[in-house]
């Protein structure tokens, strides 16, 4: 059986660039790559024929000839007399590193994402994260505030500026790495690239280490930091301080720092969402008669509600409002007032005398009594019926 054309192979047109020949090899690769087609039987004859392919065109001598010969210029029976291997024959040169690069790309995602990680060439590496839990009032949460707050964490080493090198010398590349921050070393078919023993993969090494940081960039230290809480702040409220975190590495950027609220409880006020929640007791001659009582607001400030004739404990009355501001929209939520009856207690004799002539004279006048007795009649009735 003849072989396809080589350019075929890998979807490209003759005469095509050296980066056009990789970028179809990587593509095809990923295709027909065994592990991704576990169903089907061909996808490793496929796989074969597409590395065979790369292999001679990544070669420009190799590339050459079959450009010229064809595959005549390979298998002994062209015009090169004996067959054209420069640089070896299918399987040499430095095709371990070129698959070794697709292995990345196929699995890179399993294996821990982006290659190479956060660390940057030259050894640089993006900060941490830094969380911090702040417990505000729900009054700071009403009105905003400006909150100090002091948070331990590393900051660039002022000593050696952050290089980590004894007066502020910059790094030198590593002998091992020659600065690449990885190594390689070839085991049969393919080439293994590992980390960095020497320089743990910064691609530099410090000679003569900062006596204060001993080399390590950073150093620990409490910082100071002003932070805005808005009004309208809610528990689990995250604010963001974008360079507030952990330094970087080596002149890598600063992480971030997160401030998470936590809204306290009330004594009287109980929050849901914008609205909030108070209970506020009513005199009995009050709920008996209507009247007026004066109901504590969230802002300090007093507010007088009517109150009907007749009202009974449990009944809420609204004030619109007079909640919680949100954060995102600029109105107010309400208040609700659960009015809580109460029965008057440490009576003089002179009010336990008006009392029970209030009692005998309104006998009728007690809605939930009259109901209550009136089905239990109802229910002996049916009984003894």
């Amino acid at each position: 059986m003849s072989k396809r054309d080589f350019y075929e192979v890998l979807g490209l047109s003759k005469g095509a660039s050296e980066d056009e020949i990789k970028k179809a090899y990587r593509k095809k690769a990923k295709e027909h790559h065994p592990d991704r087609n576990p169903d089907d039987a061909s996808a490793e004859a496929k796989f074969k024929e597409v590395n065979e392919a790369y292999d001679h065109l990544k070669d420009p001598q190799k590339k050459a000839a079959y450009d010229q010969f064809g595959h005549a210029a390979f298998d002994g029976s062209g015009g090169m007399g004996g067959g054209f291997r420069p640089g070896g024959g299918p399987g040499q040169g430095d095709f371990g590193s070129a698959f070794s690069d697709v292995f990345e790309d196929l699995f890179g995602d399993f294996m821990g994402g982006q290659r190479g990680g956060p660390r940057r060439r030259g050894g640089a590496a993006r900060g941490s994260d830094l969380r911090y839990n702040l417990r505000v009032t729900l009054e700071d949460a009403f009105k905003g505030k400006t909150e100090t707050i002091q948070v331990p964490g590393s900051v660039q080493c002022e000593a050696c500026s952050g290089t980590g090198a004894e007066g502020g010398a910059q790094p030198a590349a590593c002998p091992t790495c020659s600065g690449l921050g990885k190594v390689r070393a070839q085991q049969g078919f393919f080439t293994i690239e590992r980390t960095c023993p020497t320089c743990a993969g910064r691609g530099s090494v410090v000679k003569n280490p900062c006596k204060v940081c001993n080399g390590a960039t950073r150093v620990q230290k409490d910082r100071r930091l002003n932070v805005n809480i808005p009004a309208g702040v809610e528990t689990g409220t995250r604010i963001r301080l974008a360079g507030e975190g952990e330094a970087g590495v080596m002149g890598g950027p600063s992480g971030d720092l997160y401030i998470f609220i936590e809204v306290g409880a009330h004594p009287i006020f109980e929050r849901e969402g914008p609205d909030l929640h108070c209970r506020i007791p009513v005199p009995m001659t009050t709920a008996a008669l209507g009247g007026e009582i004066e109901a504590p607001l969230i802002d300090g400030g007093r507010s007088r509600v009517k109150v009907p004739s007749g009202v009974q404990s449990g009944k809420q009355l609204r004030l619109r409002e007079k909640g919680m501001p949100t954060l995102r929209g600029g109105r107010r939520g309400d208040l609700y007032l659960e009015l809580a009856v109460e029965t008057p207690v440490n009576l003089t004799a002179k009010q336990k005398e008006l009392l029970k002539e209030f009692e005998d004279a309104g006998k009728d006048n007690s809605p939930g009594t009259s109901d209550f007795f009136s089905k239990v009649k109802s229910f002996w009735d049916g009984m003894t019926g």
